[in-house]
């Protein structure tokens, strides 16, 4: 059972959401190795749909990007790379995201990222009333509304579900 109250120590994500105003909720739950999105939300009993992964990725270039998808779906690479208008997209070696991000894998938030990185969110995220999200560490989701991804982050929306 998943301690929801719990509050968990600042993250450099949860700092830049108090820095920027934004209110968010804690949701705490035991992290499992490779359990993924389907996991938390079990656990902290939230649709998968409505938690959003944080995936970092690359172009052709070797340029990360960070793209922000429904926990049940993928993201077609070839869907997305078209609409950026890069070559090819590919997920990032963990070792290469966590350096780019300044988090661990599986606690990767796209707030208060170590490096500056354009941001995408799938469309249909944006439609949400809200939506779980990483904070920063592993087992530790916040929720917040959608709007917080683009007037933050000025995540541009794009449509790149399968």
């Amino acid at each position: 059972m998943a301690k929801k109250d719990t509050h968990v120590s600042e993250t450099p994500a949860t700092q830049f959401l108090r820095r920027h105003g934004i209110a968010y909720t804690e949701h705490v739950y035991d992290y499992v190795e490779h359990g993924g999105t389907s996991e938390s939300s079990r656990q902290l009993g939230v649709p998968e749909h409505e938690v959003v992964k944080t995936l970092v990725m690359q172009d052709e270039r070797a340029q990360p990007l960070i793209v922000l998808m429904h926990g049940d779906k993928t993201v077609s690479t070839k869907n997305l790379a078209r609409q950026i208008g890069a070559k090819s997209v590919e997920p990032c070696k963990p070792e290469v995201a966590q350096r780019h991000s300044g988090y661990q894998v599986g606690g990767t938030s796209p707030f208060g990222t170590r490096k500056a990185m354009p941001v995408y969110v799938q469309a249909s995220v944006l439609e949400l009333p809200r939506v779980c999200i990483n904070g920063g560490r592993r087992g530790y989701l916040v929720g917040i509304a959608p709007s917080a991804l683009t007037e933050l982050l000025d995540a541009k929306p794009v449509d790149c579900a399968l």
